[in-house]
């Protein structure tokens, strides 16, 4: 017996509309235990998989370069083009088979304008992070082994049908035996014991793919520290394995956000949540994009814009600690009769929560003053500071923004005075400016910060585009500004 669901995000703490009764626990036979997943621990199954996939490409590119020279010359081209489309989307169909690590290296590529160039990064923008649920047996034993006891012990029902599954967990609807809802994030077993060797594997994959690309002249941009940038990659895969750190990253989040009571954070079980095993208040709730289901509540879409502009100004500009991950499959619109005048939004998933240093957001605030006021060498200084322009490009690097700052001017007024999709233009010109600029390297945690607001004002438009959310950010925005740095 399933309980009705609403969609849940990458690892995403359910929602849905009140469930019926769930089934008791009972007993499924043994666990399943380690031994099962000793090969994909030790990181040849992937590395298997990944070897018979590149044979093939191999086999495939061969084969085309041969059909080509029966092609007319003009079809070549688009043929090559169509080619490495359907390569690229095979690469990233194994990434997301393969689970954990290759999912999220699938991800970071795809986040990286200013590393990886667009045909790199395309196939990888839609990499989806819902994949097939492990075996019910597997998830008992996880959380038994993981909590020292019979899952019986822990909770009075545990619906074996996951409510959503993605590339590192998946969750699944429980009653505790004091009666409260729960939701339960099992992480998959092999995991944690084979974080080792798939990043170790990732790292090797990178290194040869960038030499094949400074070969055949295609390379990242030159200029690009791969070092840094592949140990950004696998510091954030850890923090997202860590469980315990999510934890207290919505905890912490949650007190930060507590002034309102139209944010809703997960409550934590503590006594039975560890690094692997996550268990979260339950809340019936409808996806933010669910308008039939909104409508049906009475809610209107402006009255949800103005909690999430004011929950994620507060994060981003005054807290400093922001949920990374706000689209639409990781945030909801509690199921409650209240619901019509005064919606609740819901935010799940917590596992890509960043905190802005303090160096980093005197830079951040810097570098804000400098593109209010087109102040071109105050914002090329503070690159610099930042390390983000590599030895001997900062000429090149001065005349892109140069130029991105006379198609700000030409398009006229501050940018405090832009519209949500203005904000979405000046989002482009920034990733032109990525995209097209040897030498040009951002930190990650800056990255995830503007790709944050622009999934922000990308889902305001979505919902409703006569709400100006930029009007809404304003007020946060300008106390950032005036904050003086400690």
């Amino acid at each position: 017996m399933t309980s009705p669901r609403a969609q849940s995000g990458p690892g995403a703490t359910p929602a849905g509309p009140p469930a019926p009764a769930l089934p008791a626990v009972t007993s499924l036979g043994r666990p399943v235990g380690a031994p099962r997943f000793r090969l994909r621990e030790t990181g040849w199954l992937p590395a298997l998989r990944l070897v018979l996939c590149a044979i093939g490409i191999a086999c495939t590119l061969a084969a085309g370069a041969v059909a080509d020279l029966f092609a007319a010359p003009g079809e070549r081209a688009t043929r090559r083009e169509a080619r490495r489309a359907s390569l690229a989307r095979r690469v990233a169909a194994l990434l997301g088979d393969l689970k954990g690590a290759y999912v999220k290296a699938g991800q970071f590529a795809a986040l990286r304008y200013d590393a990886l160039p667009a045909g790199a990064r395309s196939a990888f923008e839609g990499l989806q992070d819902r994949v097939a649920p492990l075996p019910f047996e597997t998830v008992r034993g996880v959380v038994e082994a993981e909590l020292g006891a019979p899952l019986e012990a822990s909770f009075a029902a545990f619906d074996p049908t996951p409510l959503g599954a993605a590339s590192m967990a998946q969750v699944h609807h429980a009653r505790l035996h004091d009666g409260s809802e729960v939701a339960v994030k099992v992480q998959h077993p092999w995991l944690a014991a084979s974080l080792p060797a798939d990043v170790a594997l990732l790292h090797r994959l990178y290194r040869i793919w960038a030499w094949f690309s400074d070969r055949r002249g295609t390379a990242t941009r030159r200029g690009v520290d791969r070092s840094r940038l592949f140990a950004e990659f696998s510091a954030g895969l850890a923090e997202e394995l860590d469980f315990a750190r999510e934890a207290a990253m919505a905890g912490e989040i949650a007190a930060n956000l507590a002034s309102d009571a139209q944010i809703v954070v997960p409550a934590v079980v503590a006594r039975l949540s560890t690094r692997r095993v996550m268990t979260m208040a339950y809340h019936p709730a409808v996806p933010l994009l669910d308008r039939a289901r909104l409508d049906a509540l009475g809610v209107r879409p402006q009255d949800v814009l103005e909690v999430l502009a004011r929950a994620y100004a507060k994060q981003v500009f005054v807290d400093g600690l922001f949920h990374a991950d706000p689209h639409p499959g990781n945030l909801f619109v509690i199921d409650e009769p209240t619901a019509r005048t005064k919606p609740r939004v819901l935010f799940v998933d917590f596992g890509l929560s960043k905190r802005l240093e303090p160096a980093l957001r005197r830079e951040l605030r810097l570098g804000i003053y400098a593109l209010l006021q087109r102040d071109l060498e105050g914002f090329v200084a503070g690159m610099a500071r930042m390390e983000m322009i590599a030895p001997g490009a900062e000429p090149g690097v001065r005349a892109a923004v140069a130029r991105m700052f006379e198609r700000m001017a030409g398009a006229g007024g501050s940018p405090l005075g832009l519209s949500g999709a203005g904000v979405l233009g000046l989002k482009d010109d920034a990733k032109a400016l990525l995209q097209e600029t040897d030498g040009l390297q951002l930190p990650n945690d800056l990255l995830l910060y503007a790709k944050t607001l622009s999934y922000l004002f990308g889902l305001g438009e979505r919902l409703d585009p006569n709400v100006d959310l930029m009007k809404l950010t304003v007020p946060y925005l300008l106390k950032f500004l005036a904050t003086r740095d400690a």
